[in-house]
């Protein structure tokens, strides 16, 4: 049965409002829809305004001077609204913004054959457009002019208990569109909703074919959901449904690993992992993703000697961190941030024994600091000692503080004065003089140009080094 309820309107962007106002003019239906009615009633900041309307994409095309078709076999058209330019005081006739509306056709959705779209649409009115949607709460629609939010599925309902339910035959929605699996953990994160009884179990009936959604997609719901400050809660919805094991099963095969209790009081490293998710304080996807794999490799390098160990876990995580990467298609920039952090996050053992070069080198890492917070949630998931990443941090903060490095002792004019040819091999010896010198071994040019020498011989004539044979 549908309920009309009045509702004051949340505040609707005024781009929006144009498109609205113009369909209506127009004798046409339109309504706000969607996560944008949702995030309003629920007292949220609302954002992605769309439009769902009775207007064909032809009709909408015909209204706008500026459109795009980008999905029009399926009902759905971009209204590009120009607005005033995006700085006030600019040159007279500068061009202003542009804000992209979605204008959606009522429909109803035909058969699905590939798990993530129908084979096309029919056009219909908002109550059966309302249920062929996901889940009650967000199936809701909301007239301004009336103000009113106007409910087909029980979603006000829904939203009043708190439950993430499927709208109709929750297996039959999850059988439609296999992203809609992980929308469900994700909106049940995000708003802290249990997932009712029925729809969670046809989650977890159906777990195993989230294979057929695009890792580009599964990604993108994977960020949405490990940057929340819920992110643990994400970790056991996926684990528990059987998500994890279909997506990562690197991860759900940490489960029930056990390591030494006088290190790890908390157990497995699957409970570990999920206790240093919730100790990260507003992350990067990269870190989360980091601080998920970090222990990856310790299922593989599992051993019993004097007691449980781990062997070289962090560079056999790296390997298989980057293999991860690769397959969630992260940018390169983002696997490269998630790799070293999984290869590096034993690096502050021993720190006060490390010779000033290498720690030098650790601290000018580019992701040296959020390294510093995966090793903070890592001691507070665990035994919970602070004390080597306050020691980490408290020589970070003195190297910083002592501002850029000096000039260097040695310049690469000052090698080939001495006879060594220019190359690769120059910087190589240039960088070895600069570790020397932060560790203390040089105080002077004459002292690094001899430490040169006797280190790194000059190259003789035809190509042999001093000191080795010549070639024939």
């Amino acid at each position: 049965m549908t309920r009309r309820v009045r509702h004051p309107p949340p505040v609707i962007p005024e781009a929006v409002q144009s498109v609205r106002a113009r369909l209506v003019a127009a004798g046409e239906e339109a309504l706000l829809a969607g996560g944008a009615v949702r995030d309003h009633l629920l007292g949220r900041p609302a954002h992605d305004f769309d439009i769902a309307t009775s207007a064909p994409p032809e009709r909408v095309a015909a209204l706008f001077p500026r459109t795009v078709l980008v999905g029009a076999q399926f009902g759905v058209v971009r209204v590009l609204v120009e607005g005033p330019p995006a700085a006030a005081g600019g040159e007279e006739g500068g061009e202003g913004t542009i804000t992209e509306v979605e204008v959606a056709t009522f429909r109803a959705d035909l058969p699905y054959r590939d798990g993530r779209h129908p084979e096309g649409v029919r056009y219909t009115d908002a109550r059966e457009d309302a249920l062929r949607r996901d889940f009650t709460i967000n199936g809701l629609f909301y007239d301004p002019d009336r103000g009113e939010v106007i409910d087909h599925v029980g979603g006000l309902e829904d939203l009043r208990t708190g439950v993430i339910r499927a709208i109709g035959d929750p297996a039959l929605r999850f059988s439609e569109d296999r992203l809609r699996l992980l929308r469900a953990v994700r909106f049940a994160t995000v708003l802290g909703f249990p997932i009712e009884t029925a729809t969670w179990r046809a989650l977890v009936e159906h777990a195993a074919s989230i294979g057929e959604v695009s890792a580009e997609r599964i990604r993108d719901e994977l960020e949405k959901m490990l940057v929340h400050p819920r992110r643990e809660l994400a970790f056991h919805l996926l684990t528990d449904s059987g998500l994890m094991a279909a997506i990562l099963p690197e991860v759900e095969a940490m489960r029930g690993v056990a390591q030494p209790p006088e290190y790890h009081p908390e157990g497995d490293v699957h409970r570990h992992t999920g206790l240093v998710l919730s100790h990260l304080e507003g992350p990067s996807f990269g870190l989360a993703l980091g601080a998920l794999l970090h222990d990856i490799g310790k299922p593989p390098t599992f051993e019993v000697t004097d007691r449980i160990r781990f062997n070289g876990h962090d560079t056999v995580g790296a390997e298989m961190a980057e293999a991860i990467c690769e397959r969630l298609r992260l940018s390169r920039r983002e696997r490269e941030q998630v790799v070293y952090l999984v290869r590096s996050h034993l690096a502050f053992i021993a720190i006060d024994e490390m010779r000033p070069s290498r720690r030098s080198r650790l601290f000018d890492e580019e992701h040296f600091p959020e390294l510093l917070e995966l090793c903070r949630a890592d001691c507070r998931g665990s035994h919970g000692d602070l004390s080597l990443p306050e020691r980490a941090e408290e020589l970070y903060r003195a190297y910083v503080a002592a501002g850029p490095p000096v000039e260097p002792i040695l310049r690469g004019r000052d090698l080939i004065a001495i006879g060594y040819d220019p190359g690769p091999r120059l910087g190589e010896i240039l960088r070895a003089v600069e570790d020397a010198r932060r560790d203390g071994e040089l105080a002077g040019v004459e002292a690094a140009l001899a430490w040169v020498r006797e280190r790194y011989p000059a190259e003789e004539p035809g190509g042999a080094r001093g000191g080795e044979g010549g070639a024939c």
